[in-house]
């Protein structure tokens, strides 16, 4: 899997708060949320972001609580993946739940800059900054954590393998 785009910047420590406030929790719409995401870390982001653009975080992403709701509006935003020094863990597994790719980068965490354009491999874990030309090593994603991702998460890939087994 190869995901490109432009970049997002956001610190350390964002919060699912952060991410979609808790006002916004009164929906499960996914394009309701997406219009509302990290609008408490940046009022302008829902319009700024494009399809296809990425977020590069620092340590701890997702932290505070586990609502799905957070990867939920950043998938729907349009947005392709997340690279990260550190995920909050139930972030990090709902984030997959819901298909959303994230990468945990120490490296590429502190040298990518917003507006940066970046390419990443999921396969080998490789995310290059087209910018710079530099290049920094992540965790690839396993191969069953890139089903759920291509399926669209963990729900879908498990209607298909439901389909597929009656066939």
């Amino acid at each position: 899997m190869l995901l490109k785009g432009k970049v997002w910047r956001f610190g350390d420590d964002i919060d699912t708060d952060a991410i979609i406030p808790a006002r916004y929790l009164n929906t499960s719409d996914p394009k309701e949320l997406a219009r509302h995401v990290m609008e408490d870390a940046d009022k302008d982001f829902p319009g700024k972001v494009q399809a296809g653009d990425i977020i590069v975080a620092g340590k701890n992403f997702g932290c505070g609580s586990s609502r799905e709701h957070a990867p939920i509006a950043i998938k729907a935003s349009g947005m392709q993946a997340v690279v990260a020094k550190s995920f909050a863990r139930i972030f990090y597994r709902n984030s997959f739940n819901i298909g959303l790719p994230i990468f945990e980068s120490a490296e590429a965490s502190e040298k990518i800059k917003e507006g940066d354009a970046v390419e990443i491999d999921a396969d080998k874990g490789i995310i290059r900054n087209i910018t710079t030309g530099e290049q920094y090593k992540a965790n690839p994603i396993p191969a069953f954590m890139q089903e759920l991702i291509t399926a669209g998460g963990l729900i879908e890939w498990v209607k298909k393998k439901i389909k597929g087994a009656a066939a």
